[in-house]
């Protein structure tokens, strides 16, 4: 009778401390023995995310224009009207980003993209901007019988370049591209684990590992959580994001062949309608991509390999000791 009292009394206190955690938006991880799912895998190894942010002049919309967003931030699935969206009252600036999650029996390989609606400059002479920008992250994760794996190395896309990382103590270094830096973690104050460091520039938005960008005056720390929190402005060192998987039903892939948001595969409608450009040298259309749409045009992987071939990019940019399958097991781009 007492033992039975002691497990249902631990099972309560169990219960209480999920629910408690739940309602704080934290992580819980999995019991012992359950399965993780995609979801969870991908939370735990999504990025914190230092994202720097410039307020001068008016295509910077005070700062907002470096917020990472929904691609229909603004409720519609129309990429031709966010740069003047961006600008108007009552659009939504909560932050989220997507993920996508490829397996094969020896890794998972997890693609995160961060959207913002424009793509400014304030300069007058040389530099562009355009219409919604997409860029992001991939993280390879080996798969070594624990829930979550152990994290590898990471590629993150810098308009139109890639940059290879690895973790300080990974057995993985330089292949056909040489390793670009060290990809460091830090600990969340929204849940229990470590998390990968990247960053992202003011303006143009290129996404490197932290420190190579960093913050430069104002910017935001973004931590991944279960909710979505908007900055209370451009100097916000704690905000959640919320992630959105890629293929959910009716989600971004879903939306692929919907001309409204994409000019062609992978790439994301955008026009030189309201003030994009002015001021400026240009404004380019059709100038952002999905992760189905990044190239690195100087290597040898081809367009969109990143997201929905990632284990060859693994292979290519990498040496690799021990086992890494080519095949896979889950990979809903080609499903």
């Amino acid at each position: 009778m007492l033992d039975r009292f002691r497990i249902t009394g631990r099972s309560l206190v169990v219960a209480v401390l999920t629910a408690g955690l739940t309602a704080a938006g934290l992580a819980v991880p999995s019991p012992a023995g359950a399965a993780v799912t995609r979801a969870q895998l991908a939370l735990r190894w999504a990025p914190i995310h230092y994202q720097d942010v410039d307020a001068t002049g008016s295509h910077a919309l005070s700062g907002r224009s470096d917020y990472v967003t929904k691609v229909d931030f603004d409720g519609d699935w129309n990429g031709r009207n966010n740069w003047d969206r961006a600008g108007q009252s009552g659009v939504s600036f909560a932050a989220h980003a997507y993920y996508s999650v490829v397996e094969t029996g020896t890794h998972w390989y997890l693609t995160y993209l961060f959207f913002h609606p424009r793509d400014w400059t304030d300069h007058p002479f040389f530099e562009t901007e355009h219409e919604n920008d997409g860029e992001g992250v991939l993280l390879v994760v080996e798969r070594d019988g624990s829930d979550y794996g152990v994290l590898r190395a990471a590629i993150t896309v810098a308009h139109t370049d890639f940059y290879s990382y690895t973790p300080g103590g990974s057995t993985w270094t330089s292949g056909r591209e040489s390793v670009d830096g060290t990809l460091r973690l830090q600990s969340s104050p929204h849940d229990a684990s470590t998390h990968p460091v990247t960053a992202q520039e003011a303006k143009g938005h290129g996404l490197k590992a932290h420190p190579q960008y960093d913050i430069n005056g104002d910017g935001i720390v973004y931590y991944p959580a279960a909710t979505a929190e908007t900055p209370s402005s451009g100097d916000d060192r704690d905000v959640r994001y919320a992630l959105i998987d890629i293929h959910a039903a009716g989600g971004l892939w879903a939306q692929r062949a919907n001309t409204g948001l994409f000019a062609s595969l992978g790439t994301f409608a955008g026009d030189d309608s309201g003030d994009c450009g002015a001021g400026t040298y240009d404004c380019t259309t059709n100038s952002a991509n999905a992760p189905w749409g990044w190239d690195d045009g100087n290597d040898l992987p081809g367009r969109g390999q990143l997201a929905t071939d990632p284990a060859k990019v693994a292979v290519e940019y990498f040496t690799i000791p021990g086992t890494l399958s080519r095949t896979y097991t889950y990979n809903p781009y080609t499903s």
